[in-house]
């Protein structure tokens, strides 16, 4: 069994779907976690709960990833917590999809852009400043970076800058030992866009025929993942992008 214990990992985005998955599968390995969220407070109190009952150390810190102090708080206040930062997901983000490149505005623009690209980037920023030798970055990425898919031209786009900063990144910063990756999943079942229910069930089946084992992703697959860029095991394994999507050819 993979063990982070004395480690400390920081996941933006972290009340819910994604981040809250890898924040409590690491927080079972043993790391002290640092959650962060921009409104759901609440949701993020049960994230905290959820750890605490654990016996892991965890704090929440308000950050909205759009605003760059933001994220120098939410560094700042992880490292006074704990004394120091080993593991960074960049996972906040939001989606968009079903919107003809056509019928984008400019205020849908630039909140992806600022919260997927801006946000992300400076996420990474501060994480190849702050990690400890031997770290680890984690970017969450969207299989849209890979295969286009029409009504996701903003998204995808959104998407794409961050996962080319895994690449320069990794090459900057690899010599302290800190590797640099990205995970790309599939679409994923009862998180985001597919949270409720018979949301979208055009796009549903679209993504489940391209996909051969006839599903979406689920947290956990994603959450597998993370564990392994986060242990030792991935210690060599540096600048890539795993795609996590069944073989889905979209």
């Amino acid at each position: 069994m993979n063990s982070l214990k004395n480690k400390v990992a920081v996941i933006t985005g972290s009340a819910r779907g994604l981040g809250k998955a890898i924040a409590e599968r690491y927080a079972a390995l043993g790391a002290d976690i640092v959650i962060n969220y921009s409104r759901d407070k609440a949701s993020a109190g049960e994230v905290v709960s959820n750890i605490t009952a654990m016996g892991a150390r965890v704090i929440a810190v308000q950050a909205d990833v759009s605003k760059v102090a933001d994220i120098h708080r939410l560094f700042e206040e992880a490292k006074k917590a704990f004394g120091k930062i080993d593991i960074v997901v960049a996972n906040a983000g939001i989606e968009m999809v079903e919107t003809p490149v056509t019928q984008f505005t400019e205020e849908q623009f630039d909140r992806l852009f600022s919260i997927n690209t801006k946000g992300a980037y400076f996420t990474m920023q501060q994480a190849a400043l702050n990690v400890e030798n031997n770290g680890r970055i984690i970017y969450i990425a969207s299989s849209t970076t890979a295969f286009p898919v029409a009504g996701m031209a903003v998204y995808g786009g959104s998407k794409t800058t961050p996962r080319y900063l895994v690449d320069v990144l990794s090459k900057e910063i690899g010599y302290r030992g800190v590797t640099v990756n990205s995970i790309i999943p599939f679409a994923v079942d009862h998180s985001g866009i597919f949270a409720e229910e018979g949301s979208y069930p055009e796009l549903r089946k679209s993504l489940l025929d391209s996909c051969p084992m006839g599903r979406l992703a689920e947290v956990e697959d994603v959450a597998n993942i993370a564990e392994f860029f986060a242990s030792d095991l991935s210690s060599f394994v540096n600048g890539q992008h795993l795609l996590v999507n069944g073989g889905a050819n979209q």
